[in-house]
């Protein structure tokens, strides 16, 4: 590439009233600048090889801008840094000037991460970055490390999940624009938090995406479920590979964003000899060696594809981590009894047993839900390549009635969900609220303008809920009473039960940071088995002398079961049926002696924890 294209792709302010600007348009023979505010100026730009188009102008921070394309069509600009006005508004040139105050910082270690997944607007009454960060502190002591924000480029209206957005170098104005992200990043980094932001490679919204004007963005070739792929293999990819790779590399460079987690990879469609996921985990990673600080790619897969996360080497595509999904259906059958849809495949314990021994349930077997054999074996895949949880905002937000767990199950299963979580030897997620309890719903909300877009959006939803028979009405995505009533409800966790579950995540949290076996993701020490009847699981984790076991009984009764733990003196270190907890007492005695196999009585939808005792201290 020569010298002009390694120019930042959309305006750049050079300083005083002078902006550059650069854009990627083959499908015009002309292109012009027509800065629209606050003086009105045309400026033609100078054709570049392969489709760019560059010119210097008199815009300071704050004008607005189209480009002009043959003199024709004004469109808003494909890397617009800000719309202010909305995705069918000009651009607005920005200052990216910001006073950081983490020189210092280095990122985290990646089996640290405990991620806390928050939708801006829905997070706080404000619906705004800034009000995030009033909240850092509580979070970080209840044991969150990792603040993951859903995606903020714009999107149509006010209210969206954000992953209907247009310009992903943009960060929504009603969220405050870039510089509210800038001071939410660096707020995390004050509190020892890293920042990690939710990105979207696999498609763009359909409102307001103009990109088609400009060049060959998208490819026929392959079909998404949003329509056209994105052109990552095709003429023209090259240039297209380069526009997201330098979103990525924005987010690291200029807003100081600790990982990135990719949206639906396997959306993303490109057989070619180096995969574009491959080519951006090389560039990310390098530019994190060469800023001497941890950054991460958190891939989101319902592929069951152990590649995403194997080494460059191994033949893998060097993500760092993975979403598993596998975990959190045979959490959710176990707890719930559920089988609609998706969760025909699961069989609750069994299935979540071994999902804590291997990571995936599915690695090549055949699913009902599928209709053929699914996935690949995850086996020697550390720990921390896997991020699990018990609710996110798909878990969540795609059922029907968008309801929580803490809407169909009682506190007592609600802290054995917790448990399964948080004491497995993966990564763990929680869903803004879920540590107290929140039962507010987090359903699907758009606010588009184009009243066929909005019909065509409220019969897709309901076709989607077709095959799960979920009882109720669907929420209508367009009101404004839907987005409304998926805010959180902070005042809840002041009431009744809900302090005490918060009290609980917090516990196992520091259990997890404090304990080595539990801090430790080391899959070779790592066994689960389900016992007999498929309603226990007992995780044995560590090595001798260091050994932790947690049992989870998913039974709704209490039975007395033969428990196989190792030889040895056992503490009880946690069990969610003491008084402490909130019920009415446990028959697991605070210390058990095993002979390898001890018959115990397991309270009704509990979990307890037992830790070896030091050789030295055993009988």
């Amino acid at each position: 590439m020569n010298e002009k294209r390694e120019q930042p792709l959309g305006a750049t302010w050079l300083g005083g009233r002078n902006t550059n600007f650069l854009v990627w348009a083959p499908r015009a023979k002309k292109v012009e600048v027509h800065v629209v505010t606050p003086d009105e100026q045309v400026v033609e730009m100078e054709a570049l090889p392969r489709g760019y188009f560059s010119a210097v102008a008199n815009a300071a921070p704050g004008a607005r801008y189209h480009y002009r394309l043959d003199s024709d069509k004004e469109r808003p600009d494909p890397a617009s840094r800000l719309q202010s006005e909305g995705v069918h508004a000009p651009s607005e040139v920005i200052d990216p000037r910001f006073e950081w105050s983490d020189a210092g910082w280095r990122g985290i270690p990646l089996e640290t991460y405990v991620f806390y997944e928050l939708h801006v607007a829905t997070f706080t009454p404000e619906g705004t970055l800034d009000a995030i960060v009033p909240r850092l502190t509580e979070l970080k002591e209840l044991g969150i490390t990792a603040i993951e924000i859903m995606p903020v480029q714009e999107y149509p209206g006010e209210r969206n999940w954000g992953y209907d957005g247009t310009y992903p170098y943009t960060v929504h104005h009603s969220y405050g624009g870039p510089a509210a992200l800038k001071r939410v990043v660096d707020a995390c980094h004050r509190n020892g938090l890293a920042a990690v932001l939710d990105v979207v490679y696999n498609h763009l919204g359909p409102e307001g995406n103009y990109f088609g004007d400009y060049a060959p963005y998208f490819t026929d070739t392959y079909k998404t479920p949003w329509g056209d792929a994105i052109n990552f293999d095709g003429p023209g990819s090259d240039e297209v590979r380069r526009y997201f790779v330098a979103n990525a590399l924005q987010w690291v460079d200029e807003f100081h964003v600790d990982a990135l987690r990719l949206d639906a990879v396997h959306a993303i469609v490109d057989p070619s000899a180096r995969p574009f996921l491959h080519q951006l985990a090389d560039v990310v990673h390098e530019r994190a060696r060469h800023l001497g600080r941890a950054v991460h790619l958190i891939a989101e897969s319902d592929r069951n594809d152990a590649n995403v996360i194997r080494p460059a080497e191994e033949g893998g595509w060097a993500m760092d981590a993975s979403w598993n999904d596998d975990f959190h259906h045979a959490l959710h059958v176990a707890l719930t009894g559920e089988k609609n849809g998706y969760f025909v495949d699961f069989h609750g314990a069994g299935d979540l047993a071994r999902s804590l021994r291997e990571g995936y349930v599915f690695s090549g077997q055949y699913s009902e839900y599928r209709q053929r054999s699914h996935g690949n074996s995850s086996k020697g895949i550390p720990g921390k390549r896997l991020v699990v949880c018990a609710q996110n905002h798909d878990q969540v937000g795609n059922r029907m009635m968008g309801n929580r767990l803490a809407d169909m199950q009682n506190f007592e299963r609600l802290k054995l969900g917790a448990g399964a979580v948080l004491l497995s030897p993966f990564l763990p997620l929680l869903f803004m609220g879920e540590e107290y309890g929140e039962n507010a719903p987090f359903s699907y909300f758009v606010s588009h303008s184009d009243s066929e877009l909005i019909e065509a959006v409220r019969r897709g939803r309901g076709n989607e809920f077709k095959q799960f028979k979920w009882d109720g009405s669907l929420p209508d995505p367009e009101s404004e009473a839907t987005f409304a009533s998926s805010k959180l409800n902070w005042e809840l966790q002041k009431e009744d039960w809900h302090p005490l579950l918060r009290e609980f995540y917090r516990e196992l949290l520091r259990m997890r940071r404090e304990i080595p076996t539990l801090a430790s993701l080391d899959l070779e020490s790592t066994d689960a088995v389900a016992l007999p009847g498929e309603k226990t699981v007992v995780l044995r984790r560590g090595e001798r002398g260091a050994r932790v076991v947690s049992v989870f009984h998913f039974g709704e009764r209490g039975e007395k079961v033969p428990v196989e733990i190792p030889a040895a003196r056992w503490q009880k270190i946690l069990d969610s049926k003491t008084e402490r907890w909130g019920s009415g007492g446990s028959e697991i005695p605070d210390w058990v002696e095993s002979t390898g196999k001890i018959e115990l009585q397991l309270g009704a939808s509990s979990v307890f924890v037992l830790r070896e005792m030091e050789e030295k201290n055993q009988r």
